[in-house]
């Protein structure tokens, strides 16, 4: 039996209907170029989660100029010690359209389906996690006989460019474990992520008179761009690999006849498989200039490490949260985060910060969708994990 009211349960729906609707799409080359938050339209919505947690009635609530959203909920068992922080991100991913959504519901199998009409993604991809924080803090707000310790709220800009905590209010956050809600299915608890680097490789051409490129030596960066590009393995890309297979992403190519550069992702979840991975484009980059007559340079950038280290030296953080899951009624499914969240880079920074999912499905696509009861079990688990209940 949920102990969520049906009231609570339409009052997260249209939560997470207001939010999606704000359009908040991050942009990764204002991002890389040290821009935060990269867009100023996630200002719209942490505007109004400033403006909620305040009405809400939490402490210290603050919108950072970096568009960090803090908020800290009073303990009320008489404990003064931060008992969690819990973190969601407001950006939805570039790749895919983030303005104008308009949600459609559609009642499957006894639940809710929230999704678009197919011109634009749904945003669940946080705005999901977002709502969710949101109504297990208002439901905490609304029944003080659930006795909890202080627990700190922090929504972050700029996730999906991979920089959502390049300036996370550490002066702020005084919990000693966190977690962020970012995930998927019902029942994912995730503990372990990809490492992650950039690589960014630069060809440089000769750049002649088409009509005479032969006598004059031509050097097309282009060419060697494409080359370098089809040479990847085809059987090591996002699309032909699961698990705990990692990749090489090929992200974008651009340029002309006397200078092209590719970007690819590498993601592994091994550092010796990293090391690798890096070497193979070191060579493939050298390899391709070389047999056009170009010059090349490569470099890598490293963007979030593999967490699992970091959280097996907290176990009592994973197992509070299994607790929860179990209370909850839900059968933890511990799974590889296929990328990275907001939690890898905080546990990083030595906050241990497992993983929950959100109930969304099929992130960065015009498919994705949230089912409301998943989503009601979340709100459950959080209160399961902060409350005494």
């Amino acid at each position: 039996m949920s102990i969520i009211s049906n009231s609570e349960r339409n009052a997260l729906l249209e939560r997470f209907i207001s939010y999606v609707k704000i359009w908040t799409t991050s942009d990764s080359n204002a991002a890389d170029s040290g821009i935060q938050p990269s867009t100023e339209r996630q200002f719209n919505l942490a505007h109004l989660l400033e403006k909620q947690l305040t009405e809400l009635g939490l402490h210290n609530v603050q919108l950072t100029d970096h568009c960090y959203v803090y908020g800290c909920l009073p303990a009320n068992d008489g404990t003064t010690e931060p008992q969690l922080c819990l973190l969601a991100h407001m950006d939805t991913v570039e790749e895919c359209c983030g303005k104008d959504i308009e949600p459609v519901l559609t009642e499957k199998d006894g639940d809710l389906i929230i999704s678009t009409d197919g011109s634009t993604l749904l945003g669940a991809d946080d705005k999901a996690g977002v709502a969710e924080i949101m109504e297990a803090v208002t439901c905490l707000v609304n029944h003080p006989e659930l006795k909890h310790g202080t627990i700190e709220i922090c929504f972050s800009p700029d996730e999906e460019t991979g920089h959502g905590m390049d300036n996370v209010p550490l002066n702020l956050i005084r919990s000693k474990q966190a977690y962020t809600v970012d995930g998927g299915s019902l029942g994912e608890l995730e503990t372990e992520c990809f490492n992650a680097f950039k690589s960014e490789v630069t060809f440089t051409g000769k750049s002649t008179h088409t009509g005479t490129a032969r006598a004059e030596g031509m050097v097309n960066a282009a060419v060697m761009a494409s080359s370098f590009a089809a040479s990847l393995p085809r059987h090591e890309a996002p699309e032909t690999t699961d698990n705990y297979q990692g990749f090489f992403a090929l992200m974008d190519i651009s340029g002309s006849i006397e200078s092209s550069k590719v970007t690819i992702f590498l993601r592994d979840f091994t550092s010796e498989g990293m090391e690798n991975r890096k070497a193979l484009v070191d060579q493939l980059a050298s390899s391709t200039a070389r047999t056009f007559g170009g010059t090349v340079k490569v470099v890598h950038t490293e963007q979030y490490k593999n967490m699992k280290t970091g959280l097996e030296k907290s176990p009592a953080t994973v197992s509070a949260l299994v607790e929860a899951y179990k209370k909850a009624g839900v059968e933890p499914v511990f799974v590889p985060i296929r990328g990275g969240t907001d939690g890898s880079r905080l546990t990083e920074m030595g906050i241990p910060c497992p993983n929950i999912f959100t109930g969304g499905h099929n992130f960065h696509s015009r498919e994705e969708w949230a089912s409301l009861n998943e989503m009601e079990k979340v709100v459950e688990i959080l209160i399961y994990l902060i409350s005494k209940k």
